[in-house]
């Protein structure tokens, strides 16, 4: 009977929308805990360092253990733990005397969820026999992006009906994803990406320069993407003084749509472009959108300014995804696990510094922005190393 890897992508696909429910909705609620709970914003910067650092960690892990322990059984493991970790965030911040311990406890455990599915998602589709792995790839990183608009847009719908006092009966709906894609998961076929079942050592990989350019290319996509996206939203509140849901959908939604149309782009057209050139070109957009964001005076300059740095962030992470493919093909599940590690690095600090900069200048969001220029500056440097050490990748790889 002919394996059915339908039932594969459709898995992996949920699996990053779970993981665009579990990074896009708490961020939200920034301003509902900051009012409700009193928390001040450098501690709910904590929110999403904490949720980044322990996807940092969690790609560690399987880089070490994910081939031993199987993929399967990993992936049912971060629906399970996604599943756990939505419901907790509804309940845990009344139960326990302290709301900000339950806030936190719950995005632990959703965020090593979220950490396995984005290690083990690429490698499960790239191990699939599909003919053009290319698509099929851009299609599951953009499914991230459709899911974060989706969770904003039907968040925003949600809120607008029934009260933002309702936000943790949303929190339950949202785990039934990941609870129903357990299933999913158990019984689709999964294929080992490589022969043997193990790709290279992750010794091998830091061997390789061109490996070591990725890692410092993902941190600093992850800490432009994320520290955008992240403030998105309370950005469009208090810096454009949007209303809340107005703020949710020109902010975050909006940046969501224009990254998954540029990963969108580069799958049905990658095979005309030189790769290299689109992800440099996107990087100096990204820093004009950064200046835009935190120097105009102009509501609408601003908001073009975080709108747009959705498409120029979106090739970033897929595109050195396929870079290292193509030319680490041994790479294995510990090459995966450590870029995403490396994207999840960024992601951790990034907003972090920015909220820590925000309330240094008393608040002022637009000034954390700029604070937030380094990422996209250090991101174009290592594009123009990247050329130069493809061939040095290739010698060694060889």
């Amino acid at each position: 009977m002919a394996k059915n890897y339908k039932k594969t992508m459709a898995a992996c696909y949920l699996g990053f929308i779970t993981q665009a429910i579990a990074a896009n909705f708490a961020p939200l609620l920034f301003l509902k805990f900051y009012k409700d709970y009193g928390i001040p914003l450098g501690k709910i910067t904590l929110i999403s360092s904490v949720f980044f650092i322990t996807q940092l960690i969690t790609d560690v892990l399987c880089a070490k253990f994910a081939d031993r322990i199987g993929y399967r059984r990993c992936a049912v493991a971060s629906e399970i733990c996604s599943a756990a970790g939505l419901l907790g965030l509804a309940f845990l911040p009344e139960l326990l005397p302290d709301p900000f311990v339950g806030i936190m406890a719950s995005v632990v455990v959703y965020a090593v969820g979220s950490g396995l599915i984005e290690v083990l998602g690429s490698p499960i589709v790239e191990a699939c026999p599909f003919e053009n792995k290319d698509a099929v790839m851009s299609l599951l990183h953009s499914f991230y992006c459709w899911g974060s608009v989706g969770v904003i847009l039907i968040s925003t719908l949600f809120f607008a009906v029934f009260g933002i006092e309702s936000w943790k009966w949303l929190a339950c709906i949202w785990a039934l994803i990941p609870l129903c894609n357990v299933y999913n998961f158990a019984v689709c076929p999964i294929e080992k990406l490589t022969d043997d079942g193990e790709g290279m050592k992750i010794s091998g990989l830091l061997r390789i320069p061109l490996f070591w350019l990725a890692i410092i290319l993902m941190i600093c996509a992850g800490a432009s993407e994320l520290s955008m996206a992240q403030w998105a939203s309370a950005y469009s509140e208090s810096a454009l003084g949007l209303s809340k849901a107005a703020g949710d959908l020109a902010g975050p939604c909006m940046f969501a749509v224009t990254m998954g149309i540029s990963r969108a782009v580069y799958g049905k057209y990658g095979s005309r472009m030189n790769l290299l050139k689109f992800m440099l070109g996107s990087g100096c957009l990204c820093l004009i959108c950064y200046i835009a964001a935190s120097l105009s005076n102009d509501p609408a300059v601003g908001l073009a300014g975080c709108i747009v740095c959705g498409f120029s962030v979106g090739i970033m992470w897929p595109g050195t995804i396929s870079i290292c493919s193509g030319r680490i093909p041994a790479g294995g599940t510990a090459m995966f696990a450590l870029l995403a590690m490396a994207g999840d690095l960024g992601g951790a600090f990034g907003p972090g510094l920015v909220g820590s900069a925000a309330q240094s200048a008393n608040d002022n969001l637009q000034r954390g922005m700029l604070v937030g220029c380094v990422f996209p500056l250090v991101l174009i440097i290592s594009l123009l190393s990247l050329k130069g050490a493809g061939r040095g990748a290739k010698s060694q790889n060889s």
